[in-house]
């Protein structure tokens, strides 16, 4: 394998390593915004209408 085939193997390493590690992010982050908007809806529940 010539020197630009191990550069170019390594470029696309780290440009999927990037794109799986965006993706988890991305994930987590929706998982985040879903427990935040339970908690939200949980607490509005607790406080009651009155102090919306």
């Amino acid at each position: 394998m010539s020197h630009l085939g191990f550069l170019f193997t390594a470029y696309l390493l780290i440009w999927i390593a990037l794109a799986i590690y965006m993706l988890s992010i991305f994930r987590r982050q929706s998982r985040l915004e879903a427990e935040l908007q339970s908690l939200q809806n949980l607490l509005q529940e607790r406080r009651g209408p009155e102090q919306a």
